[in-house]
């Protein structure tokens, strides 16, 4: 305890985070805190759906007719048929035939990467005896989610980084590889959450495809964002393929809480079989899976709702140009402004704050050094009101005069 001890009384002269205020509401984009009202310009609610009327009475039904929390492993007693309808959904959203659904997505990145490469060692405890041992390596992109490292330092196999997007550098790593007869997994976000960048999903699929890969994208800044009906990275691409596992979180764009990864049924089935935080904890509460039922619909019925999203982020980036900020990818709602300095990017978020506007800063190790960025994230539901306020400040920051475009 003489370590945790010593930390804790270093954090008490040194706070890490700039935010330390407790808030009254959430990000809706709007929010409450400390009094005042703060416009949030990183919130995941990408869709702001989390405070949405029909989601809301539809997590009321769900308290009503199951109470406030599932108390059960599904293994043991805790499936519901309001689970299944949403990992039907979920599949359906990815063009997969099923889902498993996890109580978060860090959850679902660990708990899958962790237990794919065991998979046959786990199902001998029910008889089945494979007729070839494979010895798997994780290919992984040097930028992806922690819960990714985790998950896969966690599986106990081989692992080689690829530099970010660098398809050559993968190549070679497979082909190195194949040498050693190892069964490859690739690894990569769909949407990079500190960069914005948009994993290159049909040069992925080649590459596995060419190498008997599996390729395992993590969705969870794409799903109900990307493609014409919010499917994700695939749907974007237009890209599918057998071999793709689609991971998603539900706590983004769909506003509500929980994970999942969309495969094949025979697939779902070994998944729910041999992945330990499957099996071995509780999932989501179902009011919240039927508050995500309704999330789906939504997402379906109202198309306009991504479009604002997509008006916003280009309105952004248009009245951005003119003040000579680096923004270091433009492909997504997720737009890093780069600073550099890691103390002049946590300055500028605290006089963002004093102007009522809300934005991470990011710094090492989130960041490379001398990369830190203000990381700035679209939503379906700010005004142009509130942009301009966001960019005069901007304006104001760099020393110069803003004039909008028109």
């Amino acid at each position: 305890m003489h370590d945790l001890t010593d930390i804790a009384h270093w954090l008490q002269h040194h706070p890490v985070h700039h935010d330390s205020a407790v808030h009254t509401t959430l990000p809706d984009p709007t929010f409450i805190s400390g009094g005042q009202e703060v416009v949030s310009f990183s919130t995941n609610n990408y869709l702001a759906l989390a405070n949405h009327p029909r989601l809301v009475a539809a997590a009321k039904q769900g308290l009503d007719r199951y109470g406030v929390g599932n108390c059960e492993s599904r293994l043991l007693g805790g499936d519901l048929e309001v689970y299944r309808e949403l990992e039907a959904r979920l599949g359906a959203l990815k063009h997969k035939s099923d889902a498993v659904l996890f109580v978060t997505g860090y959850m679902t990145n660990i708990g899958v990467l962790s237990s794919i490469v065991k998979a046959a060692t786990l199902a001998r405890l029910h008889g089945f005896r494979a007729k070839k041992r494979h010895k798997y390596a994780y290919y992984s992109d040097e930028y992806n989610h922690i819960s990714i490292r985790e998950g896969i330092q966690m599986s106990g196999a081989l692992r080689y980084n690829y530099r970010h997007c660098d398809m050559n550098h993968l190549e070679s790593l497979l082909q190195a590889g194949a040498q050693e007869g190892t069964t490859p997994i690739i690894v990569s976000d769909g949407v990079f959450s500190m960069e914005g960048t948009i994993a290159p999903l049909p040069d992925l699929v080649a590459l596995a495809e060419r190498f008997g890969a599996l390729l395992y994208i993590d969705d969870a800044h794409a799903t109900g964002i990307l493609g014409a009906n919010g499917g994700g990275t695939s749907e974007h691409f237009g890209c599918y393929s057998a071999n793709i596992m689609q991971m998603g979180t539900l706590s983004k764009a769909l506003g509500s809480i929980g994970g999942f990864v969309a495969v094949e049924r025979d697939v779902a089935d070994v998944i729910r079989l041999t992945s330990s935080a499957y099996g071995f904890t509780c999932p989501p509460p179902p009011d919240q899976a039927a508050a995500l039922l309704a999330a789906l619909d939504l997402l379906e019925e109202e198309p306009e709702r991504r479009q604002r999203l997509w008006d916003n982020q280009r309105y952004f980036i248009e009245q951005m140009a003119p003040l000579g900020y680096t923004i270091i990818s433009t492909a997504t709602p997720i737009l890093p402004v780069l600073i550099g300095d890691a103390e002049t990017c946590q300055r500028y978020a605290i006089e963002l704050r004093r102007e009522g506007i809300h934005v991470d800063a990011i710094q090492f190790p989130a960041a490379p050094v001398g990369q830190a960025r203000l990381r700035f994230m679209m939503n379906a539901g700010h005004t142009r009101r509130q942009i301009d306020h966001l960019v005069a400040v901007m304006a104001r920051l760099a020393g110069r005069q803003v004039r909008l475009v028109a």
